[in-house]
């Protein structure tokens, strides 16, 4: 049994059509997806080892070991990058507020260009370590620059943020979890 011409020539205009707007739906489910939600395999996790020198202090190393106990944001930064300048300003404001300390990671970056970036836009970290080579971006799971962590008294990573910090973001979502984080008991 053989289709009809007059059914074959349908389908040759209406199979095209309905892939259009099966690809089209596609297209718009993906076009409101929002890049800071990219889900971290690292969330309730203990935050990955490290210990590196700091900026400042380059013959001086930090580690996890040391911020055990304390709430911390882990802000990966670089000179180089625009939106961590659009940041700045933010984290900046942050510090002020003494909420919790604020460590650093310097991605990729030249120590000299990191030291004269932040003596421009003043420097909001309690402390920032060095990660030239990129390792320790790799072993927290950076896609980029900048990406912001919350990690609790015990040492578990709570919150990923990627992309620039607003101060909305600051207000809604990162001071009330570092005051949830901060009432726990270590």
């Amino acid at each position: 049994m053989s289709l009809p011409p007059f059914f074959i020539n349908m389908l040759k205009f209406i199979l095209p059509l309905v892939l259009f707007v099966v690809l089209a739906v596609f297209l718009a489910l993906g076009l409101n997806l929002n890049p800071h939600d990219i889900p971290s395999p690292f969330i309730n996790k203990p935050a990955p080892v490290f210990s590196a020198p700091k900026l400042t202090a380059p013959t001086e190393k930090l580690s996890t070991a040391d911020l055990k106990g304390k709430v911390w944001l882990l802000n990966v930064w670089a000179s180089w990058c625009v939106s961590c300048r659009a940041e700045h300003p933010v984290l900046n404001q942050l510090a002020k507020q003494q909420a919790v300390v604020i460590v650093g990671l310097n991605y990729k970056d030249e120590p000299d260009a990191a030291k004269n970036w932040l003596d421009t836009l003043g420097n909001p970290y309690t402390v920032s370590i060095m990660d030239q080579d990129g390792r320790i971006g790799i072993d927290w799971g950076v896609y980029g620059v900048p990406e912001t962590f919350v990690i609790d008294k015990k040492g578990i990573i709570r919150y990923k943020h990627t992309g620039a910090v607003t101060v909305d973001d600051v207000q809604k979502i990162f001071l009330p979890l570092i005051a949830t984080l901060q009432a726990e008991n270590p």
